[in-house]
């Protein structure tokens, strides 16, 4: 078995053999591992004036800015909506007996005005992002596939059927 393959050594050593293996096992263990580079810094000069040259900064947010400005915007109106509830019920505290439902009944209003503000102004804002003009140019043959996909979403579960 042994006459096949160098590292495979035989289970039974005279106790010479076996001090010989213990020593060639940990002079191993402990030799320096093999040095690597992990990081490259380019040396070549950064020019003093003018342009510098393109550094590549991807992307990698996961939500889109406007789902975050949709976010922002909820939170707004969700904050406003309780303070002026708030406002609204301290006020009339020393006034009346104030229950929970008039107080919710007298802010439902404010939030359906925040609300359709709120909405009002996003439509707005993707109006005018949707009118963007792309002018493409080509040299040599070109071939432009452009499909149109209808999708309807309906549903308390939201199933999408996309068609072609």
């Amino acid at each position: 078995m042994s006459d096949h393959d160098p590292t495979i050594r035989p289970l039974h050593m005279s106790a010479a053999e076996a001090d010989a293996e213990a020593r060639r096992i940990i002079a191993d263990a402990y030799q320096p591992a093999p040095q690597m580079p992990t990081a490259y810094r380019d040396p070549a000069p950064l020019p003093a004036y003018g342009p510098t040259p393109p550094v590549p900064q991807p992307d990698h947010r996961i939500v889109p800015a406007w789902a975050a400005g949709m976010a922002v915007a909820g939170i707004g109106v969700g904050a406003t909506c309780v303070g002026l509830g708030c406002g609204i019920w301290l006020a009339c505290k020393g006034f009346a007996a104030v229950t929970l439902s008039s107080v919710l009944f007298v802010t439902l209003p404010i939030a359906a005005l925040a609300a359709v503000a709120t909405a009002i102004g996003s439509a707005i804002r993707s109006a005018r992002t949707a009118r963007t003009q792309t002018h493409h140019h080509y040299t040599g043959p070109v071939y432009q596939d452009q499909r149109n996909v209808t999708t309807t979403t309906h549903g308390l579960w939201a199933t999408t059927h996309n068609q072609l």
